[in-house]
């Protein structure tokens, strides 16, 4: 599946996201609230403190979940971004969140990002 114009744009616009990932058991983890950016046609989201962010790990191994955001409620499949996104996505961050500071935006921005960055795909 993929989303449709509208959640694009709900869920691009929106300041943060609420994302869960999914037990073995099928249902969901807590959800955590984290910043979301889009680029083109497709959502992502970076792990602000690295790889050993519990959300982070939990989302990569589960590889399915849930998101809200802008009124937008979905099930997700969680997918490491192509680190050539790179460049880009760290300009839809600074472009969407430089006015929170320099200290908390570059958590999630430069070569640091680029491995912790988890493409959103929508599914059924």
């Amino acid at each position: 599946m993929s989303w449709t114009d509208e959640e694009l744009a709900a869920i691009g616009d929106a300041t943060e996201l609420r994302i869960a990932s999914r037990r073995a058991n099928g249902t969901l983890r807590q959800y955590v609230t984290i910043w979301v950016v889009r680029s083109g046609d497709e959502l992502y989201v970076r792990s602000a403190y690295g790889s050993g962010n519990p959300w982070f790990r939990r989302a990569v191994a589960a590889g399915t979940g849930r998101i809200q955001a802008g009124g937008v409620e979905r099930d997700v499949t969680f997918t490491l971004a192509d680190p050539a996104t790179g460049a880009d996505l760290d300009r839809a961050y600074h472009t969407k969140y430089d006015s929170y500071g320099p200290a908390i935006v570059g958590t999630v921005v430069g070569e640091k990002a680029a491995p912790v960055t988890i493409r959103l795909e929508a599914s059924a």
